[in-house]
């Protein structure tokens, strides 16, 4: 994993993506069996068992399995180490550091993923159509703030502006340091709408069901939040607890931020059985 949180070519899309390749250390006449990590394959049974593809949201009881492994998981689980050069704290502080990814596993009805933020990095406001996220921060310290929509019918049209602005309630606005529990968003609760920025470098494990599809309408939209008393509005005066719980978010294109680096995920391998 370590190589490849350091190189990086070849681009595809508005992503990079690159392929790294090992030296074998074995004869060709030996087939080589992939190195698996048993908490990383019961996460992956789990999500076989918890995930029933789109329209749906996991139950209570996978929520809280997938949560008890999670929460038990640790760097290692998936090749890491806080010793790899990029977690240190003299790495150094670029000006617009870019994040990178890696996937584990993907199917139809989830995928894994490991996010790495150098110090600085940001995953800009997004939501989650339709989806169930269960994130575990395995290295690092960020501040994560996210959003949920106050009822469609309350927020839509209240303002007679062509932004398309509509009211949202903060969830989350705080600092988080591993190891932590595991946060899980859901389609209309929980953060659906969040913003990952790392203090120090980080990785962060994301459990995502069902994955994004634009041809399944499940594509990711951008939104950048103004402070509920940017826009007052009397009609909703009722709703609000205080002007810092909510918000209004604005759709927008994709920032320039948004743009990640994808590697090749060389990391404990799933056995599919």
């Amino acid at each position: 994993m370590e190589d490849g949180l350091v190189e990086k070519n070849e681009k595809v899309g508005c992503m990079k993506k690159v392929i790294i390749k090992k030296k074998k250390n074995y004869h060709s006449s030996k087939v080589k069996k992939p190195i698996s990590n048993k908490t990383l394959q019961k996460l992956f049974v789990s999500c076989m068992e918890t995930f029933k593809g789109p329209g749906t949201v996991p139950s209570t009881k996978h929520v809280h399995k997938l949560c008890h492994i999670l929460d038990n998981m640790k760097p290692e689980d998936v090749g890491l180490s806080k010793d790899i050069q990029f977690f240190k704290a003299e790495n150094n502080v670029k000006e617009n550091p870019r994040v990178t990814y890696t996937t584990i596993y993907k199917c139809d009805n989830f995928s894994l993923c490991i996010f790495f933020l150098p110090t600085n990095g940001v995953i800009p406001l997004h939501n989650h159509p339709g989806m169930t996220v269960f994130s575990k921060l395995l290295l690092g310290k960020m501040h994560i703030k996210s959003y949920d929509w106050v009822d469609p019918d309350v927020s839509h049209n209240l303002l007679n502006q062509p932004s398309q602005l509509r009211l949202a309630k903060l969830k989350a606005n705080k600092v988080f340091t591993s190891p932590c529990d595991t946060s899980v968003l859901y389609p209309k609760s929980g953060g659906n709408i969040h913003e990952f920025t790392s203090i120090t470098p980080c990785a962060v494990l994301d459990v995502i069901g069902p994955p994004y599809s634009k041809d399944d309408d499940r594509d990711c939209s951008y939104y950048k939040d103004h402070l509920y008393t940017a826009f007052p509005n009397g009609e909703i005066a009722e709703l609000k607890e205080e002007n810092d719980s909510y918000a209004w978010l604005e759709e927008i294109e994709m920032p320039e931020n948004s743009q990640m680096d994808g590697i090749e995920y060389l990391g404990p391998q799933i056995i599919e059985t």
